[in-house]
């Protein structure tokens, strides 16, 4: 006799075991089935969690270097990159025992193996060993997604690297490649950067980061090339071959000359594409678009009467709070409650140093709109917190509605841009005006200042600029 679920949730990333963990709170007979062997998804095992030691680790090592220069003296700066695989190991490892932990907390059946539908109420999971089956009521697809690769330029996580094997180098290249120009491959890069590498980045666009306000992303370049970096922009990758010593890339600029570059290694960071293989979503005719990301309507359904999809697999974002959100909803709209996402207020963080981060519609996005605003910015020069511990580039951005004063976006980089957001984006949630952080009192000297400063010259009366 196979097991019964109330609900069973496919892939136990940021919003399949959230969902799982919320439908079980709500009182739900639930199971997850997640073929890793350890919980967190891309995001814990090989996306977020790593990458963010790395970069942790990667900063420090770069300070350390400095701190002569700012009085403190110490001997040489060595990397030892072997422990600082190990570091970062260690994070992801206890906090995927952590979320294992969670599950057993709130009484979740966990499953490992790869799933598959055998019919649109009963779910596959083999492992090395065995097969078994288990029945549901419901299926919440959160499966994920994956890099994308290029033809003839096939993953080997050596040379030619995904952020998978970006992640798990066993030496510093002396020169590393990277292909694209968004969020992953320059975490990545800055990584590598810090680290001793000479990073290249070539970009098809005009500009690094597509879909960022462009104004930051013109100021993230400029900080980028100040550390080191190297961008080449409307630049097309024509071939990559591998030797014995490494990687030839050709590539080809706008107007036609070709530049080669001999690398150590090549990261290929173009994008991510829906992870939908082996479920056999075709025998039961769940319904993809042109993308390959799995249809549903306002309430996350499929084609296919109570099963629904979630995060990187269905249309929009590919972030992990984007699909902790979309669990949480599902799960809540599974229990007849009223589950909802706001996708206006989602916000967008690059971890390199200094940070970026953005909520809500970019400059250009209310201009498509004809959309009329104002504009209100603050530079971290002019934050004494910024200056007192000496990182003062980068600047706050706030958009607001020229009639209302209602915030429609923000934008900004600096320190801890990532977390100043969450400010503006509980102001958005409540609807809240420019005019509403201006007058709250913001705490001195604290780099969130420069969030109350912009909102002030959203007005033209910023005090400190």
């Amino acid at each position: 006799m196979s097991e019964k679920f109330q609900a069973v949730v496919i892939g136990g990333g940021p919003g399949g075991y959230v969902c799982a963990i919320r439908l079980s709170q709500l009182g739900i007979k639930t199971a997850c089935i997640d073929a890793r062997g350890a919980l967190g998804g891309t995001c814990l095992n090989i996306g977020c969690i790593p990458s963010k030691s790395l970069l942790n680790l990667s900063e420090n090592f770069e300070k350390t270097k400095n701190f002569p220069n700012l009085g403190i003296e110490v001997g040489q700066v060595k990397l030892n990159l072997d422990k600082i695989m190990k570091n970062k190991n260690k994070a992801v490892d206890t906090l995927t025992k952590g979320v294992e932990f969670l599950f057993k907390k709130n009484k979740v059946s966990y499953y490992k193996g790869t799933a598959s539908f055998k019919t649109a109420k009963k779910i596959s999971i083999k492992d090395e060993k065995k097969e078994i089956i288990i029945e549901t009521e419901k299926t919440i697809i959160s499966t994920g997604s994956e890099p994308i690769s290029l033809p003839g330029a096939e993953f080997d996580e050596k040379k030619i690297l995904s952020s998978t094997g970006a992640l798990s180098l066993e030496k510093v290249p002396k020169k590393m490649l990277v292909v694209g120009g968004g969020y992953i491959g320059l975490e990545m890069g800055s990584v590598w950067l810090r680290f001793g590498s000479e990073v290249h980045v070539i970009e098809s666009l005009d500009h690094i980061t597509p879909g960022m306000d462009r104004e930051i992303s013109k100021e993230f370049m400029k900080i980028l090339t100040k550390q080191g970096m190297k961008f080449h922009l409307q630049t097309k990758l024509e071939s990559i071959k591998k030797n014995d010593s490494g990687v030839i890339v050709t590539s080809s600029s706008k107007d036609g000359k070709k530049i080669d570059f001999n690398c150590d290694a090549v990261l290929i960071s173009i994008g991510r594409k829906p992870n939908t293989k082996n479920l056999n979503l075709e025998k039961i005719n769940i319904i993809l678009d042109d993308k390959k990301c799995i249809k549903t309507n306002k309430n996350f359904e499929t084609s296919v009467k109570n099963i629904y999809a979630i995060g990187d697999v269905i249309s929009g974002p590919m972030l992990a709070h984007k699909a902790e959100e979309e669990g949480i909803a599902v799960a809540e709209l599974i229990a007849g409650q009223s589950g909802h996402v706001n996708y206006d207020v989602i916000p967008g963080v690059i971890y390199t140093s200094p940070e970026v981060a953005s909520v809500g519609k970019t400059e250009e996005q209310l201009k498509e709109l004809n959309k009329k605003y104002k504009i209100g910015k603050f530079p971290f020069l002019a934050n004494s917190r910024a200056k007192a511990i000496d990182v003062p580039e980068g600047f706050v951005k706030i958009l607001a509605d020229d009639k209302t004063d209602k915030i429609l976006g923000a934008h900004m980089i600096g320190p801890h841009a990532g977390e100043m957001i969450a400010e503006i984006g509980i102001a958005m949630e409540f609807g809240a005006s420019a005019e509403d952080i201006a007058r709250t009192c913001h705490a001195h000297p604290t780099f969130s200042e420069a969030v109350k400063e912009a909102a002030l010259s959203v007005d033209k009366r910023a005090i400190h600029s």
